[in-house]
């Protein structure tokens, strides 16, 4: 085997590792981390952990950054909104790592992007113009790095030549900064794999159904020295022993704690954000807009080939595992965004809609803030680490960009006294296709017409840059794919921003169970193409039927699993109201449940 496939060995996710991952969890030596939720926080989590040399596993209920971390904004950022909180060391804290994943740690993935802050009236100038710039002094503090350019101010006319579309009379005026986007599902899976080849065992689909306890004299009590799993494909269940149980659970924080017992923990409320997708072509700008509302912050985001436009900031009380978007919501982002657009919008140019939940601190009690709509949109997204009961850590709050921060603290928190012997190596280990990306970025020519010589002219430029920010300096991953068949080169008839060999990799390299896996997160046509796309789903199915061994009937009813679940959030879409947004969403299920698989009951974030 050579290094470079011993390389790709190493970091592969698939459904052999995560068996394997399953078994020495089980049968294997007594874990120092176990992680809970694989979501952006817990899979940093893990990559903290591994690169620290703890044997290190983690789980998640639902698939890969199935919950919150896949539904963002999308946006890696210093939270320009929480400056006017005053919450300058977050901000602070954000735009440091912002700089690292831009130009360090995964600059294949995380893009700079120009916004524009409009101003509505003259005397807005110096406010704005005094906080964006104190942004761009935060972001150059201390960075080891460069940094995006800083801010400028711009005119009435030099905004329509950045921004055509935007209304005459909805600025007297703009800023024009600077941050960054990613996509944030596949950050998630390029973290656990580098976890994975720094060691750590990974299971998605995995559920924490109980935490082991045992007595303790020495610390008076109970004390949390593992879990019993349960494998939500197959519903077995068995104990995995580990010396600290991290949660990284989101939305699902106060569940797991109640699972141990705790009497005192972290509070976490579910705030739902929802965003609307529309074709790059339906909007004429070049810039990213950020734009105030009475309720929080409307971003509207150049996003590979559309845009991304949200979001909402409301309180929700219905299940966390399948939230959903209201035609409520929807209206609500069409109404914000049609104040300043030329064109306006309407529900024939929305293509996709997705919606998430945001976990927030409870900064009172939780019976004090329920229902409390103001209470959502103020409390700050700093986060905060604490053992409720001994071996078992909570974390919750914070942000997509500062995972790393918060992965840090979480394992120098298990680690006690001995945390600065082993301290954090994570703002120097470069994430899966981030190492060479320098070279590879400077090379893209070279590299378009070598894919070419495989692909054929079908083969376009924006083929290459996408397989590039996709995979970085692993791109040839997929390309050893359709090297072996060159037919795998073909775009997917109905989805033509991806090619088959993509859809194989996926199932190879990145652990994905069920036909929603693929549609979600491996690649994002749930809601990048229109009808949630059904029109590639099924040729997608055979792709992935052919590489995981699928029989016809499970192929089917993976189809009519995915065609149910996008039929039920269009009926949501027509809805005024979350209960009755749920109701509708309910109807189709989770995909375990309409594939007939074990009964699911809360699974982690």
């Amino acid at each position: 085997m050579s290094h470079h496939q011993n390389r790709l060995h190493r970091t592969a996710m698939n459904s052999q590792t995560r068996e394997q991952a399953l078994t020495q969890m089980e049968h294997g030596e007594q874990l120092d981390v176990l992680v809970v939720g694989g979501g952006i926080t817990g899979a940093g989590i893990a990559l903290d952990a591994a690169t620290r040399g703890l044997r290190t596993a983690v789980v998640d209920g639902q698939d890969w950054a199935g919950a919150t971390s896949r539904w963002s904004s999308k946006l890696v950022h210093g939270g320009l909104r929480y400056l006017q909180q005053l919450d300058v060391k977050l901000v602070a804290e954000a735009l440091g790592e912002r700089e690292r994943l831009l130009f360090n740690l995964a600059p294949h993935l995380v893009r700079a992007v120009p916004f524009l802050y409009p101003l509505s009236k003259k005397w807005e100038r110096p406010y704005v113009g005094t906080g964006i710039g104190l942004y761009d002094t935060l972001a150059q503090w201390g960075s080891k790095v460069s940094s995006l350019p800083r801010r400028e101010h711009l005119t009435v006319e030099e905004i329509n030549n950045e921004f055509p579309d935007l209304r005459d009379d909805a600025s007297v005026g703009a800023f024009k900064y600077w941050d960054a986007r990613v996509d944030d599902a596949r950050l998630v899976l390029t973290i656990l794999r580098t976890a994975v080849g720094q060691g750590a065992l990974a299971a998605n689909r995995t559920e924490v159904v109980e935490l082991l306890t045992e007595e303790d004299e020495f610390q008076d009590g109970r004390v949390v020295v593992g879990a019993v799993l349960e494998d939500k494909e197959t519903g077995r269940r068995f104990p995995v022993r580990a010396k600290h149980v991290i949660s990284a659970t989101g939305v699902w924080t106060e569940h797991l704690q109640d699972l141990a017992g705790a009497e005192a923990g972290l509070q976490v409320l579910a705030s739902k954000g929802v965003h609307i997708v529309v074709p790059r072509e339906r909007i004429n700008g070049e810039v990213g807009l950020i734009l105030q509302t009475e309720k929080s912050v409307l971003f509207v985001i150049p996003w590979e080939h559309h845009w991304i436009i949200g979001t909402t900031d409301t309180p929700y009380q219905q299940s966390p595992e399948t939230p959903v978007a209201s035609g409520a919501d929807i209206d609500y982002v069409l109404d914000h965004a049609n104040q300043v657009l030329e064109d306006p919008l309407t529900r024939q140019d929305v293509i996709g809609v997705y919606a998430g939940l945001r976990p927030l601190l409870q900064p009172v009690a939780k019976d004090e803030s329920a229902g409390s709509e103001a209470v959502s949109t103020k409390v700050s997204r700093e986060h905060t680490v604490m053992e409720p009961v001994p071996g078992l850590i909570s974390i919750a709050g914070g942000k997509l960009t500062t995972y790393r921060v918060m992965a840090e603290d979480a394992v120098d928190l298990a680690l006690g006294d001995s945390a600065s012997q082993r301290p954090s190596v994570t703002d120097r280990v470069l994430l899966h296709g981030a190492d060479g990306w320098v070279g590879v970025a400077a090379r893209m020519d070279a590299i378009h017409q070598e894919i070419q010589e495989v692909a054929g002219d079908q083969w376009t430029r924006q083929h290459t840059e996408d397989l590039l920010h996709r995979y970085g300096s692993a791109y040839d991953e997929v390309l050893a794919i359709m090297e072996e068949d060159p037919a795998t080169a073909q775009p997917l008839p109905h989805a033509q921003q991806h090619v088959r060999a993509e859809i194989i990799h996926a199932c190879r390299y990145e652990s994905p169970l069920h036909l929603e896996d693929l549609m979600d997160t491996r690649t994002r046509l749930t809601y990048a193409a229109p009808r949630h796309g059904l029109d590639a789903a099924e040729e997608i199915a055979q792709i992935a039927a052919a590489e995981l061994g699928w029989t016809r009937e499970k192929m089917t009813d993976e189809l009519a699993a995915y065609t149910a679940r996008s039929e039920a959030e269009d009926r949501a879409a027509q809805t005024h109201d979350d209960a009755a947004a749920a109701t509708a969403r309910d109807a189709a299920g989770s995909v375990v449940n309409g594939l007939g698989g074990p009964d699911r009951t809360r699974a982690q974030a």
